[in-house]
């Protein structure tokens, strides 16, 4: 069965063809069945396809695992949140012998027990681009710093109001306490200069400034709706939060709708071209990017390894952690923090 991917003019997210937990058939395997017995099976398990950073993710694993000759499958469930469908891919992938798990995980802790499983059988789990809790749960992480992340688009903002008068709303990912949202949106208003009480927690903040929060879905729907209600309940916000692209493209829907582009400061993470197309225009001020592509190839690469000779991947820390870099990408840079321009961005998006 193909699956294509198409990527919605409308919208930055993209439109997936499979609903629910979906095998993604890749030139590398066909299948669970499973062709080119003697390549070493290597499973990519991500959190949903309605989003382009995956779709990204999923091309630099593929390619990385035809150069490597890996049997490569690929994993995908029904959102942001979907514990239970990734639980099911990687006992999918446990049962056809794979040697390495690559996952980005929808919910850091309860996942756990699922890889408990698949490591006591004897596979390599790598995550991707969000860290399980604890860390050590994993053999290695890839992945962007979301925090500092969150603080080098909180320290562009900070930097931009000077002189006026900050009403925030953040945009986040889910009601649900989620690692990369917490990480994200506590990163970004501590380079704004909030305290944020409990750094482990969204929402216990008591700042003034904070007029308004709601929940996107990460995608441009939810950004849409939610800046629609924020902007009915108070329209003095000037400055706007996004967990990601796809939510900042939908937010800015909403202001210009309602006549407020001019007003009205977004800053958002990601990092993908229509992202950086969008600092570009003018849409999103100052966005973080990151690189999938990297994080997925080092994971390929590192699984490979190890079903070669035995050998793990040597962290950057001793948590396990390597760094897969992050760029602040703005038109409009702020006097000592560093950044890149747009036209840099076009030519590394997502790498």
């Amino acid at each position: 069965m193909a699956h294509r991917v198409k990527l919605r003019h409308r919208a930055l997210a993209a439109s997936s063809a499979g609903i629910g937990l979906t095998l993604l058939l890749t030139s590398c395997g066909n299948g669970i069945s499973g062709q080119g017995d003697d390549k070493p099976i290597v499973g990519l398990v991500t959190k949903t396809d309605d989003n382009p950073f995956y779709v990204k993710m999923r091309e630099g694993a593929q390619k990385k695992a035809r150069e490597l000759g890996v049997d490569l499958r690929t994993f995908a469930g029904k959102g942001q949140a979907d514990n239970d469908s990734q639980v099911k891919a990687i006992e999918n992938l446990v049962a056809a012998g794979a040697k390495g798990i690559l996952i980005t995980p929808a919910d850091s802790g309860a996942i756990i027990p699922a890889i408990d499983r698949a490591r006591k059988a004897g596979v390599m789990v790598i995550a991707l681009d969000s860290p399980t809790e604890p860390a050590s749960a994993v053999d290695a992480t890839f992945a962007t710093d979301n925090r500092l992340a969150g603080r080098m688009i909180g320290t562009w903002a900070k930097g931009q109001m000077a002189g006026k008068r900050p009403r925030i709303a953040l945009l986040d990912l889910s009601s649900e306490q989620v690692k990369v949202d917490i990480l994200r949106n506590q990163g970004f208003l501590e380079g704004f200069g909030i305290d944020v009480r409990d750094p482990k927690r969204i929402g216990d903040e008591r700042d003034s400034r904070i007029v308004g929060r709601e929940v996107t879905g990460a995608n441009e729907e939810g950004g849409r709706d939610a800046m629609e209600k924020l902007l009915q309940k108070n329209g003095s916000i000037n400055l706007v939060y996004t967990i990601n692209e796809p939510a900042a493209a939908g937010a800015y829907q909403a202001i210009k709708a309602a006549g407020k582009q001019k007003d009205i400061t977004i800053v958002s993470i990601d990092g993908g071209c229509p992202g950086v197309k969008n600092v570009a225009s003018g849409a999103i001020g100052a966005t973080s990017m990151q690189f999938p592509v990297k994080m997925a190839a080092e994971g390929v690469a590192a699984a490979a390894a190890h079903a070669k000779d035995g050998d793990k991947p040597a962290a950057s820390s001793e948590q396990g952690f390597t760094n897969t870099g992050v760029s602040l990408i703005t038109d409009t840079p702020v006097s000592g923090l560093e950044s890149k321009k747009s036209d840099w961005g076009l030519r590394h998006c997502w790498g």
